[in-house]
């Protein structure tokens, strides 16, 4: 049995050990656009892709970038719950996706370890989409959960998935431009 999967531009990423060479940014773009987060339990379809562009504008210039491809790696193992991922069981998946990220930071020239103001972003827009996309609607229960208040100044407007693969393509060539 392969270890790999083909891609939407055509590639075979081999889950076990991925090259630089099989990481396309489009596929990225395309896969995480698809992508809904809380595994869909939404009221809205929101793709792993707007929040990724979300995250990258909340952060310093410098740490943009990173903060666009934080989340890369779901677009080649999908997008599971951070209690799911921290399974005992779940070892060789957090394995499979730590070494895809790696890859993805060797692919874009990114240092491996994910900046603080990623780790922020990220908190930050969790408990905004918590608030904006979820039927959650107890703000203790929001902050306790994520550690942060929802963002104040952001409300979270769900995009197609056509709209989202744009953009993030978009803020990628800005970013690397």
């Amino acid at each position: 049995m392969a270890n790999y999967f083909r891609t939407y531009t055509g590639r075979h990423v081999d889950l076990l050990d991925p090259k630089t060479s099989e990481i396309s940014i489009f596929d990225i773009a395309r896969s995480l656009s698809h992508l809904c987060r809380f595994l869909g339990h939404t009221t809205k379809f929101y793709s792993v892709a707007q929040h990724s562009i979300l995250v990258s504008q909340l952060v310093p210039k410098e740490d943009a970038l990173w903060g666009l491809l934080h989340d890369a790696s779901e677009a080649y193992t999908g997008d599971l719950p951070r209690p799911f991922k921290g399974l005992l069981e779940m070892v060789q998946y957090r394995i499979a996706e730590g070494r895809l990220m790696v890859t993805i930071c060797d692919r874009y020239n990114l240092r491996p370890e994910m900046p603080r103001s990623v780790i922020v972003a990220d908190r930050a827009m969790l408990a905004t989409e918590f608030r904006d996309v979820t039927s959650m609607d107890d703000r203790e229960w929001i902050i306790n959960e994520c550690g942060v208040a929802p963002l104040p100044t952001l409300t979270v407007e769900p995009w197609l998935p056509k709209v989202a693969e744009t953009r993030f393509l978009d803020r990628f060539t800005e970013l690397t431009a």
